[in-house]
């Protein structure tokens, strides 16, 4: 099981970016996928960003992203997405994908969103 994530940067305040991640090793189509994130000064704490159902029928949003990101995902490219709008700097993390029901991490993506 791998997990790529892809798309991190640095942004100003009010900019966008999009996060991808290639799942392999699993049947990709028949796992909910999810995008965390772990915040600078929380610790390990892992934050849930937002989840997707195998189909796309059934999101999730964290409340402190809501009406801001959105999450996507392409069964036949194996890849799940994020896209990142309005970015503020408490959006600042390591953003990482994984797959319900899976323990595996990727490397994750390094987003930091500062003037």
């Amino acid at each position: 099981v791998q997990f790529v994530e892809s798309g991190g940067g640095l942004v100003q305040p009010g900019g966008s970016l999009r996060l991808s991640c290639v799942a392999s090793g699993f049947s990709f189509s028949e796992r909910d996928m999810n995008w965390y994130r772990q915040i600078p000064g929380k610790g390990r704490e892992f934050e849930l960003v937002a989840r997707i159902s195998t189909l796309s029928r059934n999101i999730i949003y964290g409340d402190s992203v809501k009406g801001r990101f959105s999450i996507s995902r392409d069964n036949g490219k194996n890849t799940v997405y994020l896209q990142m709008n309005n970015l503020k700097p408490e959006d600042t993390g390591v953003y990482y994908c994984n797959a319900v029901g899976l323990r595996h991490w990727g490397p994750g993506t390094q987003v930091t969103v500062s003037s």
